[in-house]
């Protein structure tokens, strides 16, 4: 007498990458936990670039008028018949911003497209 247990055997119809797969556009749109975390994250993200470009500016901007009051002879100086501290502060400032902002933009946009690309991310 032999034992003739049928063995068993594992039928796979399709292959998974993980052991989980995480469906994140549907976590995101729904406003799960996750969704939520997500979004908060790039949130944070844009914050924290905002924030930082913020005191970078600032820092440009208070350094105006210290460089003024250590170098006296700088707001002196005439260049086309206007003082040099008023050139910086009515000419040279406003490509400062103008190209922060846009750096603001690029940079912000760049975070976005990363935050689509995790979602999307059909694993």
């Amino acid at each position: 007498m032999t034992d003739q247990t049928p063995h068993r055997e594992r039928v796979v119809l399709a292959r998974r990458r993980g052991a989980r797969i995480v469906r994140t556009r549907v976590e995101v749109e729904e406003q799960t936990e996750v969704g939520d975390a997500l979004v908060r994250g790039l949130m944070r993200a844009q914050l924290g670039l905002a924030l930082r470009l913020a005191i970078l500016v600032s820092a440009v901007i208070v350094a105006i008028p210290l460089v003024g009051s250590l170098f006296p002879w700088l707001t002196t100086v005439i260049v086309a018949g206007i003082r040099l501290n008023w050139i910086v502060l009515a000419i040279l400032l406003y490509p400062l911003l103008y190209l922060t902002g846009r750096l603001y933009v690029r940079f912000a946009e760049q975070a976005e497209r990363d935050f689509v690309g995790v979602v999307d991310d059909d694993t």
